[in-house]
């Protein structure tokens, strides 16, 4: 980028003692995440989905005297987010919220706007290493896969209960799975399951032993942890109209960690940065729209071979930013 020295490698990751496991938690992309965002001192800033904590840190550190607004679903990631930054919990509010309030947050703060909204999705570290969250398939636990505890719907209720026909109808929507009915007719049949491991199993003896890289039971677990969620449709909520929470000037980061969420991003900020949206062919524009951000990537930024050397959870991470154009626009 103009005027500012790309970094060539990010700083080292945060890792925290907290949680069940105790297990390290890694940012991931951090100095590319800083770097984009390039937070000035004094700003407002916002880390929707603040999990341990680490990106927070880094961009506290990168401006000084700003105030950061972090939110996450998860209580269990607040505590450690909360342990992680308390040298600085005189500029820090955490909040258990859905990113998807974040205007709502915002407005009973009475920030107008802020300088830099960071949207990282998908499942955290801590959740997956926590065999009693029940998100991962490498450790026996619950069928659970809630990121709030105090959700409605857990795993377990659609593994068990779910028509077969709306099983498969998942599994290949938000699994990408290939042989999505023959996987919900192997789990309709070996009901009742109740242990990651006993899904795991079943699925595994549909698709054999997958790639090297990944496992049979990966777009499974994959479906049944976003529709726990609903975090696509939480995503395409923010999408709707998130470039609002910036003031002129601000910018917004989305790492996501898969097509579906990529591609969805990808759409909303190409919208975003448009003139017009009527349909082709219209010679009077009818739309009345005019563009809210300036796409900064026009593709998105990948990973370097030496931080997915040192967290392998990164490879499938994309990072992509627009920034708000000002008044008038």
């Amino acid at each position: 980028m103009a005027g500012r020295r790309t970094l060539n490698e990010p700083p080292k990751a945060s890792k925290t003692g907290t949680g069940p496991v105790g297990a390290a938690h890694v940012s991931v992309m951090m100095g590319e995440v800083v770097e984009w965002l390039r937070p000035r001192p004094g700003a407002r800033l916002v880390d929707a989905t603040i999990g341990f904590g680490g990106h927070a840190a880094a961009l506290l550190s990168a401006a000084p005297d700003s105030n950061l607004l972090g939110l996450d679903r998860d209580p269990a990631a607040l505590a450690g987010a909360r342990d992680h930054l308390r040298t600085e919990e005189d500029r820090v509010d955490l909040r258990q919220a859905n990113f998807v309030e974040a205007g709502a947050i915002l407005a009973e703060k009475g920030w107008d706007g802020v300088d830099a909204v960071l949207l990282d999705l998908g499942v955290s570290s801590l959740q997956l290493d926590s065999a009693e969250r029940g998100f991962a398939f490498q450790r026996e636990g619950p069928l659970d896969m809630r990121m709030d505890p105090s959700g409605p719907l857990t795993a377990a209720e659609m593994v068990n209960h779910w028509p077969e026909a709306r099983l498969a109808r998942l599994l290949a929507e938000y699994g990408e799975e290939r042989r999505a009915r023959a996987v919900a007719g192997a789990i309709v049949r070996a009901r009742p399951l109740g242990t990651t491991a006993e899904l795991a199993t079943v699925v595994s003896g549909v698709l054999g032993a997958g790639r090297a890289r990944l496992h049979p039971a990966t777009r499974t677990f994959q479906a049944l942890r976003i529709a726990v969620n609903d975090e696509l449709g939480g995503l395409d909520r923010f999408l709707a109209d998130g470039y609002a929470l910036l003031r002129p000037g601000g910018r917004l980061a989305v790492l996501s960690y898969h097509s579906l969420e990529d591609r969805r991003v990808k759409a909303a900020f190409r919208r975003w940065a448009a003139d017009c949206l009527c349909p082709p062919g219209l010679v009077l524009c009818a739309c009345g729209w005019t563009a809210k951000v300036h796409l900064l990537t026009r593709r998105p930024i990948r990973p370097g071979a030496a931080e997915v050397a040192r967290n392998p959870r990164a490879r499938s991470a994309r990072l992509r930013v627009v920034e708000r154009l000002g008044a008038g626009r």
